[in-house]
């Protein structure tokens, strides 16, 4: 039987990836924009989640001292805070340095006509990596307590927020990923209808000589996973290619104030793209075609 031929089924295949290339070429170019909207997603979710864990283990907090504490209690608080367990780093900040630092840092000659006292003293903290969200919520509600100390910021909050933001992209990329899907089976599905149809004679050509719906079948099928495999790498090259362009514009200083660079999909991710979008376009080829050659 001419199914059972492998030169035919190469043929076939072959056939299929040559013919129509203009309209492959454009079901190819929607895919990839499709996934390029799915990897900026997850992009940014990828960023986000580096921040997040990256503020989650930041081991620090900030002591803000009031206006009137004496340099007796800032020595006696130091030399406690020094012998807690699990602080590795106690610095004292006075107004002074606090005005040099950032007024050298920035630049700014506003900042600069500022009085000394408009920056507060500070007792930057470290901690070890073994103490926990709920210890450090624990030792500064205890330094809230003492009458030299204004507030405590242990930088808590922002990681609960920059987790809410997260779980919000993971969302929006979940509902993006399901527009994706929806367009690449789409653009396949229509793609080999009309590849289907621009050979229809040639199909019922190969049928009276033998060949099964599974031989015809094959190279639209193969083509429907040519496609979205292309889709995808295709989606993950422009990306790449925008993803190089914000990272020229990215400020150092915001890398250093959020304390991450940001980062491209990891292999796994591409990798996930990829097999998607190969299955995917096997699949909506395979749907697509089921009635049509009666699989």
């Amino acid at each position: 039987m001419l199914g059972d031929d492998p030169s035919y089924r190469f043929l076939g295949t072959w056939r299929a990836g040559r013919s129509n290339w203009r309209l492959q070429v454009l079901s190819v170019f929607s895919l990839a924009v499709a996934f390029v909207c799915l990897a900026s997603a997850l992009l940014v979710v990828t960023n986000l989640a580096a921040v997040r864990d990256r503020w989650s283990r930041a081991g620090r907090a900030t002591v803000y001292l009031k206006d009137d504490v004496s340099p007796e209690d800032v020595s006696a608080l130091v030399k406690a805070l020094e012998s807690t367990a699990g602080i590795t780093r106690v610095r004292y900040v006075s107004s002074e340095d606090a005005r040099h630092e950032i007024v050298n840092g920035s630049g700014d000659e506003q900042l600069a006509a500022l009085p000394a006292n408009a920056f507060p003293s500070t007792v930057e903290l470290a901690f070890a990596n073994a103490v926990d969200d709920r210890e450090t919520g624990a030792i500064a509600l205890k330094l809230r307590a003492l009458r030299s100390v204004d507030t405590v910021e242990t930088y808590q909050r922002w990681t609960e927020k920059l987790s809410a933001l997260l779980t919000g992209g993971v969302t929006a990329s979940v509902m993006l990923a399901l527009v994706v899907f929806a367009a690449v089976a789409s653009v396949v599905g229509s793609t080999m209808r009309l590849l289907l149809e621009k050979r229809k004679v040639e199909i019922e050509v190969l049928k009276l000589v033998g060949a099964t719906a599974r031989f015809v079948s094959r190279p639209f099928i193969v083509e429907g996973a040519v496609q979205g495999i292309a889709g995808a790498v295709g989606g993950i090259v422009l990306s790449g290619l925008l993803y190089s362009v914000v990272r020229g514009r990215f400020d150092d200083q915001l890398a250093t104030l959020v304390g991450v660079s940001p980062v491209f999909l990891p292999l796994s991710a591409m990798a996930l793209m990829i097999a998607v979008g190969g299955i995917l376009g096997a699949s909506a080829s395979w749907l697509s075609l089921r009635k049509a050659v009666q699989l």
